[in-house]
């Protein structure tokens, strides 16, 4: 891994390429982030660094992960996350910030997608409905039709699709294109849609 930084979702935009195209964006707020653990093979078995994102009042913050974070000598966050194999030798202390990221760079960006609540089946897996309303479906039109068996196996199989609770899973996009950099403001503006709501965190690595 060349490169990791934690950021926050803050929305779409649209931005004009060089050959004149209009691209749609999604502008990202990541870092500073703080490196408040570096782990090895040596004491931990593994290799990874752990980033600190989103500052964090420390009277919200309890003693135990207080004392994590005085360790480090950072002020606490409210995200915490472990990159394993990243590159870099960096000491605990030490920002990373979004200068790592250069326009062209091909990142993968993970998040959790929006959380959709309990929906049936032409939602959560694209069914067409039983449809026939004139032969006496007056309130099958959305169902999932038949799901038991017969005498044998006389059960509902595991796996079969049904009704249930859609979105809130973390999803990683491979291949996205840095567009531009704002170190200034510590923004990042990536070709395309990511994961998730706004004001949502965000793992961006490149590899």
């Amino acid at each position: 891994m060349k490169a990791a930084i934690l950021g926050k979702k803050v929305g779409m935009t649209s931005v004009y390429g060089p050959e004149g195209k209009l691209h749609p964006c999604t502008v990202i707020e990541a870092g500073p982030c703080p490196v408040v653990q570096v782990k090895s093979k040596e004491n931990d078995g593994y290799s990874a660094i752990q980033l600190g994102f989103d500052e964090k009042s420390p009277k919200n913050v309890n003693s135990p992960i207080m004392g994590h974070f005085n360790k480090a000598g950072v002020k606490p966050t409210y995200l915490l996350k472990e990159f394993r194999d990243y590159e870099s030798t960096l000491g605990v202390g030490e920002i990373l910030t979004v200068e790592q990221f250069v326009a062209g760079d091909k990142i993968k960006i993970t998040g959790k997608s929006k959380g959709k609540g309990f929906q049936g089946v032409m939602k959560r897996h694209g069914f067409a409905g039983v449809g026939m309303a004139t032969h006496g479906q007056s309130d099958r039109q959305r169902h999932p039709g038949s799901i038991g068996q017969s005498s044998y196996p006389s059960r509902v199989l595991k796996g079969t699709r049904m009704g249930g609770r859609t979105g809130g899973n973390n999803i990683s996009v491979r291949n996205l294109e840095v567009i531009q950099v704002i170190s200034e403001h510590n923004i990042i503006i990536v070709k395309g849609s990511v994961p998730g709501a706004r004001n949502s965190y965000l793992e961006i690595i490149k590899k």
